[in-house]
């Protein structure tokens, strides 16, 4: 067993939200906590966060928070277009798979659903469990509810998903998970950036976090400087550089609005602009590629990257992202230390699970891979170097103790221990979706 040094454990850290276009808060240090999160809204939308240490003085608070009216709101964070027109919205189905081990979240995430800010969608449930408990909490949650009940015992979140795609009835669909509250404006920003730019394959959105009261919360916003990546609010079209040749579609730009390129990065990156519980394909997109790999995945050996994977194939065939940050969520993290290492470790695993997975599709991924190997390693290896140093990736040079939270190197040990883990426990996933498929599977 390794053993691995002890940091500071932080107390509750306040997520809070303020209107930047109103007087700003007195914000003061409290019985819930010395730091917060702040996250900056104009509109309605969020278009900033601030990591806050909190003292007795208000005034400290309002030093701090004086940047967030100007220099810390990114330039294209909100537009002056018109609003779209209810008829010309797309029709959206919202597919949520789960196992209803979250029984609370869930009926929280269908309050919302069934009461979006939208001319026309539906609420597609499925029920992925394999077994049914003794005591079955579902019929009652969804009793008075206008939710489709869609049934798949085939195991996996990639088995849900797709089952959910095939009974519903959208020209658009979005996924979401039962950790996750949504925003009231969610389908509305989704429909919206549809509409305004008619070339995209898929939208992605922003994660926030629901609340940060534990360490492993707090730890893991800072372990990656967001959810997936550095936060940012800033809306671009993810574009596949269009090379000849066998890295054709292997590089991808971040374009702005004004055409402008924000940044260019391997097409294996895309994590860095959307993940699985905020993300919406167009129907006709999701049944050209087949659907989500059953083979990747919670629930699964291969532990995750069925999102990743989708985006990819999405790029791969020349497809467009945008990245709309109008478009919110709010996850809960992980409470406990133990279930984030869990979490963490699957990452390591389904990275390495998913480039088998892509190279089994297409084997010029494998020429692709071994051509970007290089730098990738280089950069992987200098981000894994800064995670054991117990520093957080994205902390900006800030003298500000909440924004400069020490991560426990426990963390990148178990996400570094998973990686080798992935080819074969993907291999271990297609040999059991293979017994699935014939029928010999047995939970």
């Amino acid at each position: 067993m390794v053993s691995l040094p002890a940091v500071n454990v932080p107390g509750p850290r306040r997520v809070i939200g303020i209107n930047l276009d109103a007087p700003l808060p007195e914000l003061v240090a409290d019985e819930t906590g010395a730091s917060a999160l702040v996250i900056g809204y104009r509109d309605g939308y969020p278009v900033t966060t601030l990591d806050l240490l909190l003292t007795a003085d208000p005034a400290d608070a309002s030093r701090a928070l004086a940047p967030l009216i100007s220099s810390m709101v990114e330039e294209g964070a909100f537009d002056d277009h018109a609003p779209v027109s209810d008829d010309d919205l797309p029709t959206i189905s919202v597919v949520v798979s789960t196992v209803v081990d979250r029984v609370e979240d869930l009926g929280k995430l269908l309050d919302v659903l069934e009461h979006l800010d939208y001319p026309r969608h539906e609420v597609v449930l499925v029920d992925n469990r394999v077994k049914l408990p003794d005591i079955d909490a579902l019929p009652g949650m969804l009793e008075g509810r206008n939710v489709r009940l869609v049934t798949e015992r085939r195991p996996g979140l990639s088995a849900g998903r797709n089952a959910g795609v095939a009974a519903a009835t959208g020209e658009v669909i979005a996924f979401t998970d039962d950790d996750v509250r949504v925003d009231p404006q969610w389908l509305r920003a989704i429909g919206t950036r549809f509409v305004r730019e008619p070339g995209l394959d898929a939208v992605t959105g922003v994660i926030l976090p629901v609340e940060l009261t534990t360490p492993a919360q707090i730890w893991y916003e800072a372990y990656y400087g967001g959810f997936s990546a550095e936060r940012t609010f800033a809306p671009v079209t993810i574009v596949p550089d269009d090379v000849k040749g066998a890295m054709r579609h292997a590089r991808v730009s971040a374009v702005r609005p004004d055409g402008t390129v924000r940044k260019t990065f391997a097409v294996y990156g895309i994590g860095a602009y959307g993940a699985g519980a905020n993300m919406a394909y167009r129907r006709s997109l999701i049944d050209t590629v087949g659907g989500f790999d059953t083979t990747l995945g919670a629930g699964s050996p291969a532990r995750g990257g069925e999102d990743l994977a989708m985006f990819i194939e999405t790029l791969w065939r020349g497809g467009r992202i945008g990245f709309e940050p109008k478009a919110v969520v709010h996850h809960r993290h992980r409470q406990t230390v133990e279930d984030l290492h869990k979490q963490l470790h699957g990452n390591g695993v389904g990275f390495t699970a998913l480039m088998c997975a892509l190279a089994a599709k297409d084997k010029r991924h494998l020429t692709v891979l071994a051509r970007l190997m290089p730098l990738a390693a280089k950069v992987k290896a200098k981000q894994m170097a800064s995670r054991l140093a117990g520093r957080r990736d994205a902390a900006a040079e800030t003298t500000n103790e909440a924004s400069t939270t020490r991560i426990p190197r426990s963390l990148a040990y178990h996400e570094l221990r998973g990686f080798p883990a992935g080819p074969a426990a993907w291999y271990r996933s297609r040999r059991r979706w293979r017994d699935v498929e014939a029928g010999r599977f047995r939970a």
